[in-house]
């Protein structure tokens, strides 16, 4: 089994690997096109809605990625995971396909339909609060105390190797790309993301968070993870501290730069996906395309992960100020 901690670094035979487990029971989600975008910023854009994966975000492949290498002993002990909702919402998914228990960490203030969709899904949620208290240490004595797997959002091999399959399907299907765009969290999805597309060809990887937290661009830029308040943004997948070790050593090697975008901007972005392309984008999923609608990216073919989709409407209606939400 492959686990965390490891002196190499994630490989792409690690993300096959993770492709292989993964066949038949992810989503091969679309990888779409417009022409107003590609008109706009002066480039094909391909963009991967992952907002369509199972779960509602790319997050499935990691979780259900790092439930399936373990073991029947692992298994039967359950596992636990502290989230902001996305990667809790996919490991109680992947727990209840394979009839495991799941006990997820959510800060108080979660949007509704995450923790909806994690009880949904037949795990328990074991609430923090996200500005107070310390989510690392609550999974660590939850995980000791019911002798149950910790599985970590983003700085956790499997994870970061499903994660990184999202990027061999775009490649795919959209034959070779000059600049890959990846929103960043902890760093799961671009550190499997950059490992698929450097294995590809010369690729420029650029990732994207918001600009209240900026952790990561300040981590590359001085070589150490800088460590930050959590940040008040918008985009609450990417409401992140820090970047995880593993994430780090792999975004150093393989991420050639770190943007950010305002909340105005994410909020735009997601504009732009419901009218254009008519697709439903929560604010961490459309921080990658607000770097690109700015105009901030080189290349004449460039990839875009749309991370995912989970806004409930009245919130979607409150950031866009496209309208009330049906009662």
């Amino acid at each position: 089994m492959i686990r965390s901690g490891t002196a190499s670094l994630l490989s792409i035979d690690d993300v096959r690997a993770a492709a292989a487990r993964l066949e038949g029971v992810v989503h091969r989600t679309p990888v779409m096109t417009s022409r107003t975008l590609d008109e706009r910023v002066g480039a094909r854009v391909f963009a991967k809605a992952e907002s369509f994966q199972r779960s509602g975000s790319f997050k499935f492949r990691g979780a259900y990625n790092s439930v399936a290498i373990l073991d029947d002993e692992e298994r039967g002990a359950g596992v636990v995971a502290y989230s902001s909702g996305n990667h809790g919402q996919a490991l109680a998914l992947a727990a209840s396909l394979f009839g495991i228990a799941a006990t997820i960490v959510m800060p108080d203030d979660a949007p509704s339909i995450k923790r909806a969709a994690v009880e949904g899904y037949g795990a328990k949620v074991v609430t923090y609060d996200r500005y107070r208290e310390n989510r690392e240490e609550i999974g660590a004595t939850l995980s000791a105390e019911k002798n149950a797997v910790l599985i970590p959002p983003f700085d956790h091999r499997p994870v970061m190797a499903g994660q990184g399959t999202a990027t061999l399907e775009l490649l795919d299907s959209s034959g070779p790309i000059d600049t890959l765009v990846v929103p960043v969290g902890g760093g799961g999805l671009i550190s499997g993301s950059a490992t698929a597309a450097k294995d590809a060809g010369d690729v420029r990887v650029i990732g994207v968070e918001p600009e209240a937290g900026d952790d990561a661009r300040r981590s590359l830029a001085t070589g150490e993870i800088v460590v930050i308040e959590t940040p008040r943004t918008i985009a609450d997948g990417q409401q992140t501290t820090s970047v995880g070790e593993e994430t780090f050593a792999v975004m150093q090697e393989r991420v050639d730069e770190i943007l950010t975008v305002s909340d105005d901007e994410i909020c735009d972005a997601m504009v732009f996906a419901f009218e254009r392309a008519k697709i439903v984008l929560e604010p961490s999923g459309a921080t990658g395309l607000a770097a690109i609608l700015r105009g901030s990216i080189p290349g004449d073919r460039i990839g875009v992960i749309l991370s995912g989709g989970n806004v409930d409407a009245r919130r979607f209606a409150e950031l866009t100020g496209l309208g009330s939400a049906p009662r």
